[in-house]
C-alpha cells in the first residue's frame, strides 16, 4: 500500500471512527516514514532511531484525538516527530538552550519586523493547493523531494516544479509586502 497523504489521512480518520484495523495499518505504514525522517536528522545509532520511531508511534496513538481532520496528516505527524527528536537530543545532552536568545531578539526588534509579521499559513493559502502542499512538505516539515512525492502520490519532478513555482510566487508577494 502506498503511504500517500490521502491514504494516511483516510486511515487516520477511519481509526478515529473506531476502525482498529485501519489504525493498525496506519501505524505500520508510519514506521518506514519515521525511520527515514529520523535517519536524516538524528545521526544516532539504529537503536536510537528505533526508540524514536516507537516513541512517536506511541504519541500518535495516545494523542490521536488531537488530530484535526481538516489539516494535513503528515504535518501533524512530523510535528510530533520533531518534538520527540528534540526531547531525545535534550536527554542525550546534545541540545542546549542558546544563552541570551530572547534578549537578542528583543534588542534587534525581531518581532516587529515586516517579514516576522507575515503569516506563513496565510501566504501558503494564496498559492495553488499543490504548490502549498509541496512547500509545506519539503520546506516546513523537512521531507525530502522523494518522500514528498511518495506521500502525495506524484512524481519527484512534479514536486520540484511545484516548490520552485510556489517559492517564486511567495517571493513576489513577500517583496511586495516589504515595500
Amino acid at each position: 500500500m502506498r503511504a500517500s497523504e490521502e491514504v494516511l489521512r483516510g486511515l487516520m480518520a477511519d481509526g478515529l471512527d473506531g476502525d482498529a484495523a485501519a489504525h493498525a495499518t496506519l501505524l505500520r505504514l508510519l514506521v518506514p516514514l519515521l525511520r527515514g525522517f529520523y535517519r536524516r536528522r538524528a545521526n544516532g545509532s539504529d537503536d536510537d532511531i528505533e526508540d524514536l520511531v516507537q516513541e512517536t508511534l506511541i504519541a500518535v496513538h495516545t494523542r490521536r484525538s488531537t488530530y484535526d481532520r481538516d489539516r494535513a496528516f503528515t504535518a501533524w505527524l512530523f510535528a510530533i516527530a520533531r518534538y520527540k527528536m528534540i526531547d531525545h537530543f535534550r536527554r542525550a545532552g546534545r541540545l542546549r538552550p542558546i544563552e541570551g536568545l530572547e534578549e537578542m531578539l528583543v534588542a534587534e526588534d525581531f518581532e516587529s519586523g515586516t517579514l516576522a509579521r507575515l503569516d506563513v499559513e496565510q501566504l501558503l493559502a494564496e498559492l495553488p493547493l499543490k504548490q502549498a502542499r509541496m512547500i509545506r512538505a519539503t520546506r516546513i516539515e523537512g521531507l525530502s523531494v522523494s518522500e514528498a512525492a511518495q506521500a502525495d502520490g506524484i512524481g519527484e519532478s512534479d514536486v520540484k516544479v511545484s516548490v520552485h513555482r510556489g517559492l517564486k510566487a511567495l517571493m513576489v508577494r513577500i517583496q511586495g509586502a516589504a515595500r
